[in-house]
């Protein structure tokens, strides 16, 4: 059954300090129409500009991930995105009236517990999820940060930190499922070692910070120089280390609680893709960049297959021609017919089976001890399931006949071998004009891509005998 989009049954505001800006900030969430996503709405500027939350509009990532358009900037925006993905929303307008939303205690639990307090909303229309059928990877080489996103039936993150310290070491944290977020995730606060805490007072930064809404990670010494700065920028009158190494003796709301947080930051950056995802994320030295980076890798590899629109085969409905109904529309004939079904059929596209047999006679050679379908077996028969595209819409095919142009950007992917099933999709990249056909193709086996490329044809009329 499909699942149904979901938007908060009523609004919610919270009020608080944002963390870099400092200035107060009150925020409103409110149930938004289908098919909107997440959208910030800055109500303190002329016009109450939009700024989606799309992973396009990222123009910094230094201590959280700003979106930036048209000039309207929305500063840390992860620990809200965060909630409302792992509360289930798709479609919300987030309203502020300045350009950082509350920091609260660091973490997302207030957001989290106003929106449940909100109660959620089923909408008209199907929620779209990007099943990963396809590991999708990507290495920062600078950091040696990596993310890995591998096939899975539900959303699960895997976080694993080490930041090279003593008093925080290697940490790891995995949600199982995007359910848990709110008791298992939700709680965990933001933190800072001491010499960056250091460093984004020095510049300026953090205005709303205060030992209440981030955890201090003592990683050097607390000189009487360091001990006084403290105390004026957060107005205590004595600042201290505890046993765990922590800043004004905060106590841990989990052993882990470094890990839960950059899997947070996960969720909330990943949520810029614009997509939920079935699939299992596994993060190793997250960071709000990479985070990003990946974000848009995702975002791509998503409305690319969105585009491709893998074809769906079942055996138990009629072809919509067979071997024979093909041989009539174009001339190859065995051993040089590589298409054994047309599945579907319109004026812009074609879906062609092959079945992939042993007995084929190019595997003698291709290889003896490892029989592999040669690239150029499987181009050619794209380009013949191309061919029944344009050849069906001709009163007399038998008369006419496809020849290749050109082909452009061919890729393959992945081996195709005997006992696989092998299914062409072919779209029309622009209407035919004057016989010159020009066509998009890609070969799937098991819901994977195995070869794509760009075919040019000439549709000709066969010389008279």
């Amino acid at each position: 059954m499909a699942e149904l989009q979901k938007t908060l049954a009523e609004s919610v505001t919270l009020s608080g300090i944002g963390l870099h800006t400092g200035l107060s900030v009150n925020m409103t969430i409110r149930q938004a129409p289908v098919n909107t996503g997440y959208v910030f709405v800055r109500t303190d500027l002329e016009g109450n500009p939009n700024v989606e939350a799309d992973v396009m509009y990222v123009t910094n990532t230094e201590r959280g991930t700003t979106l930036e358009k048209l000039g309207v900037k929305i500063q840390t925006c992860e620990h809200i995105l965060a909630a409302l993905t792992g509360c289930d929303i798709d479609n919300a307008f987030i309203e502020l009236d300045a350009p950082e939303p509350p920091i609260m205690d660091g973490s997302a639990a207030d957001f989290v517990k106003k929106i449940q307090s909100a109660g959620i909303k089923q909408q008209d229309a199907e929620r779209e999820y990007f099943v990963v059928k396809e590991v999708i990877n990507l290495v920062d080489a600078n950091t040696g940060s990596e993310i890995t996103l591998i096939p899975s039936q539900q959303y699960e993150i895997t976080s694993m930190v080490d930041f090279g310290t003593k008093v925080l070491g290697t940490q790891n944290a995995t949600l199982k499922n995007i359910n848990d977020f709110p008791e298992k995730i939700a709680p965990a606060r933001t933190f800072s070692f001491l010499h960056e805490l250091e460093m984004l007072l020095d510049h300026g930064l953090i205005k709303g910070g205060d030992l209440s809404n981030a955890i201090i990670y003592v990683d050097k010494p607390l000189t009487d120089e360091t001990k006084i700065k403290l105390q004026k920028a957060f107005n205590k009158e004595d600042v201290s280390i505890s046993t765990h190494g922590i800043l004004n003796n905060v106590t841990l709301k989990y052993p882990n609680e470094a890990a839960r947080h950059k899997l947070l930051d996960v969720i909330g950056d990943l949520a810029l893709a614009g997509v939920k995802i079935k699939g299992k994320v596994i993060a190793n030295k997250p960071g709000h960049y990479i985070n990003t980076q990946f974000a848009k890798k995702l975002s791509k590899a998503y409305k690319i297959s969105k585009k491709k629109n893998v074809p769906v085969y079942n055996p138990a409905i009629p072809p919509v021609f067979d071997v024979n109904g093909i041989m009539r529309l174009i001339p190859h004939r065995p051993p040089f017919l590589f298409i054994d079904k047309i599945l579907e059929l319109s004026e812009n596209h074609v879906v062609g089976l092959k079945n992939v047999s042993m007995n084929e006679p190019f595997f003698i050679g291709h290889f003896p001890n490892e029989p592999v379908l040669p690239g150029v077996i499987q181009i050619e028969a794209m380009a013949q399931t191309g061919g029944i595209l344009v050849l069906a819409g001709v009163p007399d095919p038998e008369n006419y006949s496809t020849y290749f142009v050109k082909m452009d950007k061919v890729k393959f992917k992945q081996k195709v071998v005997p006992g696989d099933t092998l299914i062409f999709k072919i779209d029309l990249l622009e209407p035919i004009r004057r016989g010159i056909v020009h066509m998009q193709g890609y070969g799937f086996v098991n819901d994977r891509i195995v070869v794509e490329a760009e075919l040019m044809a000439q549709v000709a009329k066969n010389p008279e005998a």
